[in-house]
């Protein structure tokens, strides 16, 4: 490629790049907000910590399933379109959600919501893997990942001055700032370098990868891949943790540690922006020490997020600040494999196949919703919160050991044949 369509392409992978990942961290704005407006909602609509539970599993459930649905979508329409249809989709029902008041018009309208939820992923999923060669791919997947974090710990802060006022300003306000940047994305994104009229990218091309019919490639690359299937199971317990920490972190800490929930919200968005690190520090270390194999990174990730999780369980007479060190510790190492995983299946299927692969997992992910979201409501509403964390515990250590299983794991599916 000559110089100038090389720095011409190479703008496009940042401008690609940057509005996926301010795309996706809005769909956070529309998601996340909940969790906020919850200890607020439990006194002004009377709702206990097994209801809230069952609104996150319902929601999660459905969010798991669309994101495999809509992984087949995905792999076939165009990114452009697609992703900011499912961001004025999601800004609408939390719209809704905002004007309603009785639960049971509260909890459809969440799981009509995580169906919508389900449709930022897999664009985001076949933009990378078409503008992106393997051996940057975790490097730039772990950036791009870093709109978990941006998005989830900007909305805690944005909600923690909300909830106050009105806890129906946390699904305003986040609907309206997400309709305007769908609009910008419309008009800042595209879909795949040919679409412009450049050559495939480096590395993403082989002959039974091009010529195989999707179908029998989808099949092949996916779901007879058992890493693919190990990696998805590891990522129920991933999930887990890292949503049950994110969606109770508030309410635990003004309950269990007598923290202000202004206070605990910025503590939440410091444990998202721990975790941005550790994904960033993922991507570098898969691509620069593992050789690309994201599950032999992600094996030592999980080990030390299980002692940073029982040291936050355990250790006596915390004061706010143990507390916050101990959470971002426990982020850095949680978000390094949920971005992790997703950078495993997506080049294990390849870009043929990324946002199946990616649909696959998250199925497992948010099937955990069962346990962090309703499973944890219960078990603390009768056993306490110190129940609660020793679930999150024996999910670590689990996840531990999935990772070590996929040890042996390729760093990707192109040199399949």
């Amino acid at each position: 490629m000559p110089d100038a369509g090389a720095r011409s392409f190479k703008y496009w992978q940042w401008r690609i790049l940057l509005s996926a990942l301010v795309g996706y961290a809005m769909f956070y704005f529309v998601r996340k907000n909940i969790s906020v407006a919850a200890p607020i909602m439990y006194d002004k609509l009377g709702i206990s910590k097994s209801q809230f539970g069952l609104f996150l599993t319902l929601h999660g459930l459905v969010y798991g399933v669309s994101k495999f649905v809509n992984g087949f979508f995905g792999d076939r329409l165009n990114a452009r379109w697609f992703m900011p249809f499912g961001l004025i989709c999601c800004a609408v029902v939390n719209i809704f959600f905002g004007l309603s008041t009785s639960l049971v018009v509260l909890g459809v309208l969440w799981m009509v919501n995580g169906w919508f939820q389900g449709i930022g992923f897999p664009p985001c999923a076949r933009l990378m893997t078409h503008w992106f060669s393997p051996r940057e791919f975790a490097t730039k997947m772990a950036i791009w990942n870093s709109s978990h974090s941006l998005g989830a710990g900007l909305i805690f802060i944005l909600c923690g001055y909300l909830a106050p006022i009105n806890w129906r300003l946390c699904f305003f306000v986040p609907a309206g700032i997400v309709l305007v940047v769908a609009v910008g994305l419309l008009v800042f994104l595209r879909d795949t370098p040919e679409s412009l009229g450049y050559p495939p990218v480096e590395g993403t091309t082989h002959s039974l990868v091009e010529t195989e019919p999707l179908s029998a490639a989808t099949r092949r690359l996916v779901f007879e891949n058992p890493y693919i299937w190990l990696l998805s199971i590891a990522n129920f317990f991933v999930y887990a943790v890292r949503y049950g920490i994110l969606d109770w972190g508030p309410t635990f800490l003004k309950e269990a540690r007598g923290i202000d929930l202004s206070n605990a919200t910025w503590i939440v968005a410091a444990y998202e922006g721990a975790g941005l690190l550790g994904m960033l520090y993922g991507g570098w270390v898969t691509d620069r020490v593992f050789g690309g194999r994201a599950a032999r990174a992600c094996f030592f990730y999980m080990i030390g997020c299980t002692i940073a999780l029982v040291l936050f369980w355990k250790l006596p007479n915390q004061s706010a600040w143990s507390s916050t060190i101990l959470l971002c510790f426990a982020g850095f190492c949680i978000y390094g494999p949920q971005s992790l995983i997703g950078t495993a299946t997506a080049k294990l299927a390849t870009k043929r196949a990324a946002a199946t692969a990616i649909g696959l997992n998250s199925i497992f992910g948010y099937l955990s919703t069962a346990l962090s979201g309703v499973g944890i409501g219960k078990i603390v509403d009768t056993n306490g919160w110190d129940a609660g964390f020793m679930i999150f515990v024996v999910c670590s250590a689990v996840g531990v050991l999935l990772f070590a299983v996929c040890w042996g794991a390729k760093a990707d599916g192109y040199s399949n044949g």
